[in-house]
C-alpha cells in the first residue's frame, strides 16, 4: 500500500474540499473526510509511507549503532565492556525512550530527520545489549579460535565468523522493533512532534480527530485501526521469523 500509494489513493492526500467536510464514509470517500474535506482513505494510504519510512530508518540506525557498540563491548571485553555496558548503556536505559525522544524533537523541532534521530537515540541500547550477549557466546567458539590462530584480524573475525552466527536474533529483534518504531512515530505525531503538516501521518490524523470524536468517530477509528494492524503485522512477522530461523523449532515441528 505504501509503495503503490499514488495508484491506490483515489484523491491527493492534501486536496481540500470544504463543501464535503466531515462527510461520513460513502462511495465517493470510502473512509469519509476530515474537517478540511480531505479524503481520509487517501491520507491513510499515504500515511503508511511515513510510518514505514520512519520505522525502517529507526531500525537501521539503531541496529547499526547497537551492532557497533555492542560488538565492541562483547568482542574486546575488559575495561571497554565495563564503560559501554555498565555506564553508557545503563545511562540510556535509565531514561524512558519516548521521553528522551520527546525532549530531543522538542529541542530541535519537528521533522522527519529529527524524528528518526530522536527514536534511534533511545532504541539502540536494546540492540547493543543483544549483540553483546551474542558476541560473548560466540567469541570463544572453536572456529573463532581457529581463525585467530591463523592470523585473521579482529575485523575479519567479527565480520566473517561472528556476525553470520548472531544474525538470527538480530533479524527477529529488528522485525519486532519495527512495530515499536511505528507506534512511537504515531505517538510523537499525535503530540505534534512528528512530520509537520500537510504531510499525512496516522498520529497527526488521530490528533486532528480528537475534537470530532463524537460527531465524526470515523476520523478516529480508521487511523487507529491502521496503526493497530501495522503494529500487529510486524509482531506476527517477528514471531514467524523466530520460528523459521530457530533450528530447534524446526526440529520440533519435524518430529
Amino acid at each position: 500500500m505504501a509503495v503503490f500509494a499514488p495508484f491506490i489513493a483515489p484523491h491527493p492526500p492534501a486536496a481540500l474540499d470544504l463543501d464535503h467536510r466531515l462527510a461520513p464514509p460513502s462511495a465517493a470517500h470510502l473512509f469519509g473526510t476530515d474537517e478540511l474535506g480531505r479524503d481520509t482513505f487517501s491520507r491513510i494510504v499515504y500515511g503508511a509511507r511515513i510510518s514505514l519510512l520512519v520505522g525502517v530508518s529507526v531500525v537501521v540506525c539503531s541496529l547499526s549503532l547497537g551492532l557497533l557498540l555492542g560488538g565492541l563491548a562483547g568482542f574486546y571485553g575488559g575495561a571497554l565492556d565495563t564503560v559501554l555496558n555498565i555506564f553508557v548503556m545503563n545511562a540510556f536505559l535509565a531514561l524512558p525512550g519516548i521521553l528522551l525522544a520527546i525532549a530531543f524533537v522538542a529541542f530541535l523541532g519537528p521533522g522527519l530527520l529529527n524524528l528518526v534521530l530522536a527514536l534511534s537515540i533511545g532504541g539502540w541500547v536494546g540492540y547493543a545489549r543483544l549483540v553483546r550477549a551474542q558476541v560473548l557466546a560466540v567469541r570463544e567458539r572453536e572456529f573463532v579460535e581457529a581463525a585467530r590462530a591463523l592470523g585473521a584480524s579482529d575485523a575479519r573475525i567479527f565480520i566473517r565468523h561472528i556476525l553470520p552466527n548472531i544474525l538470527q536474533p538480530l533479524i527477529v529483534q529488528s522485525a519486532i522493533g519495527m512495530a515499536g518504531a511505528v507506534l512511537a512515530e504515531a505517538t510523537l505525531s499525535f503530540l505534534g512532534l512528528g512530520v509537520p503538516p500537510p504531510a499525512a501521518s496516522w498520529g497527526s490524523m488521530l490528533n486532528d480527530a480528537r475534537s470530532h470524536l463524537f460527531d465524526s468517530p470515523h476520523l478516529v477509528f480508521f487511523p487507529a485501526v491502521a496503526v493497530m494492524l501495522c503494529v500487529l503485522s510486524f509482531n506476527f512477522l517477528g514471531d514467524a521469523l523466530r520460528d523459521f530461523l530457530d533450528p530447534r523449532t524446526r526440529i520440533e515441528v519435524g518430529l
